[in-house]
């Protein structure tokens, strides 16, 4: 078997890998790009520096500093991460016909690892606490919403946190039922939505109006950024590499489980309680 083709790394991804290497300076715009990705990224250099509380000169050597040979080429990297953020699977089968990879297949499972291994090593630790702390706040209604395969991932958040707290549930498919359920949120709760690339507006107008309601918001996406991570509270981008023209789920799904096992830790008795529970009353009723 070939190795596996180098991985398509985001600007959004590079900066996230880069921060720790960065003056404090060179942070703030890190920071201020991420919060505002990637229309931030085309504004000039002193409306972004002015957004960051840094000067000129900083903006210019932050790109560099991520190995950009000015600001122009910096902000053409972002017009590419356009172009692969809405890229269908059809398009990128295309792309691979138009420009073929080596004769030898890559490998799908050092793929596999690959983008895992690469998932966390860019998303900070912290990020999965702040995940976890929020989800296993008693406090907080959890609603959950995902995309079209990623609804998949919401479902299966869904069912782990239904087993360890109260108040954990999808949002439902039907409009009215969906828009009810959302003017019930409140400052204390919970939003989770899952929105990888060819980003879904009706998954957006959900964090805005979460957003504009001060309920917290978590997003799992991927190393392009949904629109959505300019409003949410915590963001968990995973890499999508994968041996198909299909974007991989695995890397997102390693990144729930971690966010359940640290909800797990955080819940303590109180989640074990409810389990021994859930499973005596499941054998009164006869279903298991």
């Amino acid at each position: 078997m070939a190795s596996e083709p180098a991985p398509v790394t985001s600007v959004a991804e590079a900066i996230r890998s880069r921060m720790g290497e960065l003056s404090p300076a060179e942070r703030k715009v890190g920071r201020a790009l991420l919060n505002g990705y990637p229309s931030a990224g085309f504004e000039t250099v002193a409306r972004l520096a002015s957004r960051a509380g840094v000067s000129g000169p900083t903006v210019v050597r932050f790109a560099t500093r991520l190995g950009y040979r000015g600001f122009p080429e910096f902000q053409q990297a972002l017009r590419d991460d356009l172009d692969q953020r809405s890229a269908s699977p059809l398009a990128i089968y295309d792309r691979g016909v138009e420009h073929p990879s080596p004769a030898e297949p890559a490998d799908p499972a050092a793929i596999a690892v690959s983008s895992v291994e690469r998932t966390f090593a860019t998303v900070p630790p912290h990020d999965i606490e702040a995940c976890a702390e929020a989800l296993a706040d008693p406090r907080a209604q959890i609603r959950l919403a995902g995309g079209r395969y990623s609804q998949l991932l919401a479902r299966f958040l869904e069912l782990h946190l239904r087993s360890m707290r109260p108040g954990a549930a999808m949002l439902p498919d039907e409009t009215s039922s969906r828009a009810a359920e959302m003017g019930t949120l409140t400052r204390r709760d919970v939003l989770v939505l899952f929105d990888f690339r060819r980003y879904e507006e009706p998954t957006r107008a959900l964090a805005e109006f979460a957003a504009a309601k001060r309920t917290r918001v978590v997003l799992f996406t991927d190393t392009w950024m949904s629109p959505i991570a300019s409003v949410a509270t915590v963001v968990l981008p995973s890499a999508t590499d994968s041996s198909s023209p299909f974007d991989a789920m695995t890397p997102a799904m390693a990144l729930v489980e971690a966010v359940i096992a640290s909800c797990f830790e955080r819940l303590g008795e109180s989640a074990t309680e409810r389990m021994r529970h859930t499973e005596r009353d499941a054998h009164a009723l006869g279903l298991v």
